[in-house]
């Protein structure tokens, strides 16, 4: 009898550890991972960021404080891949793979930056005296909220949609 009790006990627990593990895999990230891709001119362009969600929340200037440097998404700092040399904003960038980072402003002109450390998490460890490229980019209002922050390619460059801002970084 105390044999089949310590086997059912094995069972049980091991049936419990089983649905738990594949709660957890099957449950999706608060904030997925992500990747844009697409061709500006000849450059093959690849950006990849972690996408969170509005969920009600006040983003910019509470989430997202201003003047502060944000790592323009989740987790991980977004990266931010060109196969050839380029141009933002007018500004030559090289080919390479960079971490990019947003700093809002209030006023509406932001800042983009290109850093030569593509792999970091967040911006807890961001130096600016490995910037490859700094350049001022114009935040737009959205009518339609964004639920969930985007990055989309188009044949001008790239945009970073998220609550009721996209912000456009023009390249060439």
């Amino acid at each position: 009898m105390n044999t089949i009790f310590k086997s059912a006990t094995v069972l049980v627990a091991a049936m419990t550890v089983s649905v738990n593990a594949f709660a957890q895999e099957t449950k999706k990230p608060a904030s997925p991972p992500m990747t844009a891709t697409g061709k500006v001119n000849d450059a093959n362009i690849t950006i990849a960021y972690n996408s969170p969600s509005v969920k009600g929340r006040k983003i910019w200037g509470d989430l997202v404080g201003y003047d502060k440097v944000w790592r323009a998404g989740a987790n991980d700092a977004t990266t931010f891949e060109t196969s050839k040399d380029i141009m933002v904003q007018g500004k030559k960038l090289p080919a390479g793979k960079y971490s990019f980072f947003l700093i809002p402003k209030e006023s509406g002109t932001w800042t983009a930056i290109f850093n030569k450390e593509a792999k970091q998490w967040g911006a807890y460890k961001y130096e600016e005296s490995k910037d490859a490229l700094r350049v001022d980019v114009k935040a737009k209002p959205v009518q339609a909220q964004q639920e969930t922050l985007v990055y989309k390619i188009n044949k001008s460059g790239f945009t970073m949609d998220w609550d009721k801002i996209s912000v456009p970084v023009e390249i060439k």
